[in-house]
């Protein structure tokens, strides 16, 4: 990478005229020097002139494939030595572009960097999506420094120190275009949700480091296409879950038992939507786990290698289960997890 890397700026549109005249101003006036790219996953609404009289540039892709396979398609297109991924409904704060960019200068190890994200619609508080930083615990359920499932903690500077963590969120995250290529961008078959997480264990499998800097601030609104609650978010999140542990979680001696505990404990959680009268979510998850068999379960994107489950990164917490930490031991916030610091 250059000492001045040419930086793309990719925001993936589908129909979101709306969210492009609310947060795409304040990505222009402040990311001067940056390449600004509306990557349209075949919208039917007026984004295309929304995007272009905001001075952003548009790239049109044919139809909509998902958030993986659209981003997939959009990168191919767009030479630079780093991609900032950003979701149409982020706005950003001046300097947001220096501290994750430093990250990646100055050390080729690092593959992806996100910024602290804090709430469009509670400035004080973190996002839930990506927060100060994501993690996985044992049986890869995703976390974050700042939110644990429904705790989401205020931001008093608490998780103001660069750390390193198991995955970037994809609502802004920094990567490395050689890190990309290296280990094939996303997985189309996501279609959208826990895509960056399986792309950033496939960089730390790699050897490539991600890190969070929260000197670097943007603020998301987050359900921008898909409400939290909505039955689809939680299909796609649980049958990607699977997928996700299928491919990374090591050989099948490590990966068999994986599954087996994530089946419980997933339908634990069915029966938890059911109890709060719920019933499309619970549905939803069933759905989950009959497309995940269904569909060959991913074997075939799985790479015949006996890789170790990831070495957790530095300052990680030592959490087993955060499903166990959070409902039985009552560790709502990441100050209260073993370990952390």
């Amino acid at each position: 990478m250059s000492a001045l890397p040419e930086v793309a700026v990719v925001i993936l549109n589908w129909n979101g005229r709306q969210h492009l005249a609310d947060y795409l101003p304040s990505v222009v006036e402040h990311s001067v020097g940056a390449r600004v790219i509306v990557a349209d996953n075949g919208s039917s609404d007026d984004s295309e002139a929304v995007a272009r009289g905001l001075g952003a540039e548009w790239l049109a892709l044919p139809q909509n494939f998902g958030f993986a396979g659209g981003y997939n398609r959009a990168l191919a297109q767009v030479e630079a030595d780093v991609y900032v991924l950003l979701n149409s409904d982020v706005r950003v704060t001046a300097g947001w572009l220096d501290a994750p960019l430093a990250r990646l200068r100055a050390d080729e190890r690092v593959g992806a960097v996100q910024p602290k994200i804090r709430s469009v619609e509670r400035p004080r508080h973190f996002e839930y999506a990506g927060a100060a930083g994501g993690f996985l615990d044992d049986l890869g359920y995703p976390y974050c420094r700042g939110r644990i499932f429904q705790t989401v903690e205020c931001d008093e500077g608490q998780y103001d120190e660069p750390l390193r963590c198991d995955w970037a969120s994809g609502a802004a995250c920094f990567v490395a275009a050689r890190a990309w290529r290296q280990v094939g961008g996303f997985d189309d078959s996501f279609f959208a949700h826990m895509e960056e997480i399986d792309l950033c264990w496939r960089l730390r499998r790699a050897g490539y480091q991600v890190w969070c800097e929260p000197a670097s601030t943007v603020y998301h609104l987050g359900g921008g296409t898909l409400a939290y609650a909505s039955p689809t978010k939680v299909y796609l999140n649980f049958r990607n879950s699977l997928k996700m542990i299928l491919k990374n979680g090591g050989p099948p001696t490590a990966v068999v038992p994986r599954l087996y505990l994530r089946q419980l404990l997933d339908g634990v959680a069915a029966l938890k939507f059911l109890a709060e009268g719920n019933r499309r979510a619970a549905a939803a998850v069933v759905r989950a786990h009959l497309a995940f068999y269904r569909r060959g379960s991913g074997v075939g994107r799985r790479r015949a290698v006996a890789h170790a489950w990831p070495t957790p990164p530095p300052g990680r917490p030592a959490v087993r289960s955060i499903v166990a930490a959070y409902y039985l031991r009552g560790r709502k916030r990441w100050s209260e997890l073993p370990q952390a610091r």
